[in-house]
């Protein structure tokens, strides 16, 4: 009998979702806008991460898989088009608060496939691929056979999705495909430009920033756990606000986005100076400023250097440091904390 009303569940779960989504349409990989045969009939069509996403109508059943993708729906006014969010890691900004109220929570921390389907979405955003997976909100495929498009963040992808681009020009290209999918083209637009700016102001950094013929390095130390902190490597967001701001992270070899490394490496690299992320909110042990500091402080070698003897450190929110709609205010605390150390003239 139980597994009977499973089965019976799955079914009605299944012809719900896809009366939802009875308006839009998920083309096969590969194909291109072009193809009459990926979108005859839609009003937009888009790629993401190497899928072509085919829409007759804007999406009215959006579902975002992580706080990234939901804070990015709600930057763009969209709220009223979300029923539902997911994977909430810190509190949303004041500027979100009243409008993130508003959607229901299908679940605190990374949602399953019946949570995501009870929902009965027509669209589902997420910042990146490993959301959906079987165990998690289901594939790609399997929402694609249900007809519900499934969007990544392009950043998850640059080899598919804009190569040569940088992250944050991935990150922009994001706000304007989403535009553009719920017609609200001219408000990600203005966004992308916006934040455009900010980026081109704290590039205004690199000429001053280099002493001896070298720009100064840094450490980015994201969190501690079990003693061990992790930093940022070659491949995630604060590289390239290394590159912008015209530092060096001093990590530039690992080829990771958080690599795990030691106290020892650390001291072994000697920064100019250390950016650590405050993840308070989380929770975690070993999450705060604080408590990192208090880790710098306590190691025999850390201690010693420079950097952290002079408290030449940046102390910027933490989950900023991931591509998100918030990450130009984090390159923003870079940029003045730099000028503030004195490593730009």
């Amino acid at each position: 009998m139980r597994q009977h009303h499973r089965a019976r569940l799955g079914t009605a779960l299944t012809l719900t979702l896809a009366m939802a989504c009875a308006g839009c349409s998920t083309a096969p990989e590969g194909r291109s806008p072009e193809d009459p045969g990926a979108a005859a009939d839609s009003a937009t069509t888009v790629t993401s991460c190497g899928r072509t996403l085919a829409f007759a109508r804007p999406p009215e059943r959006a579902v975002t898989l992580d706080q990234t993708s939901t804070e990015t729906l709600l930057e763009l006014g969209l709220q009223g088009r979300m029923v539902g969010t997911a994977n909430l890691k810190t509190k949303v900004p004041d500027l979100y608060r009243d409008a993130y109220a508003t959607v229901p929570v299908i679940a605190p921390k990374i949602a399953t496939a019946e949570q995501l389907r009870s929902a009965t979405p027509d669209f589902v955003v997420a910042g990146s691929a490993d959301l959906y997976t079987g165990d998690r909100a289901g594939t790609r495929e399997e929402l694609g056979a249900l007809k519900v498009p499934s969007f990544v963040s392009a950043v998850d992808c640059p080899e598919r999705d804009g190569a040569g681009k940088s992250p944050f020009e991935l990150l922009f290209s994001d706000y304007e495909r989403l535009g553009a999918v719920f017609g609200v083209g001219e408000r990600a637009r203005a966004l992308a430009e916006e934040q455009r700016a900010v980026v081109a102001k704290a590039g205004a950094n690199v000429a001053g920033a280099a002493r001896d013929g070298r720009p100064p390095s840094v450490v980015y130390l994201y969190s501690v756990f079990n003693g061990m902190p992790y930093v940022a490597g070659r491949t995630g967001l604060p590289h390239e606000m290394s590159r912008i701001v015209g530092a060096r992270n001093a990590f530039d070899d690992v080829n990771e986005d958080w690599p795990e490394v030691s106290w020892e490496e650390v001291a072994r690299r000697d920064p100019d100076f250390i950016v650590v992320g405050d993840l308070s909110e989380r929770g975690r042990p070993g999450d705060s400023a604080v408590e990192k500091r208090a880790a710098m402080a306590a190691d025999p070698l850390v201690s010693k250097l420079p950097a952290v003897r002079d408290n030449r450190i940046i102390v910027v929110p933490g989950i900023e440091l991931d591509p998100s709609v918030r990450s130009v205010h984090a390159l923003e605390l870079l940029a003045r904390g730099m000028k503030d150390l004195g490593h730009v003239r």
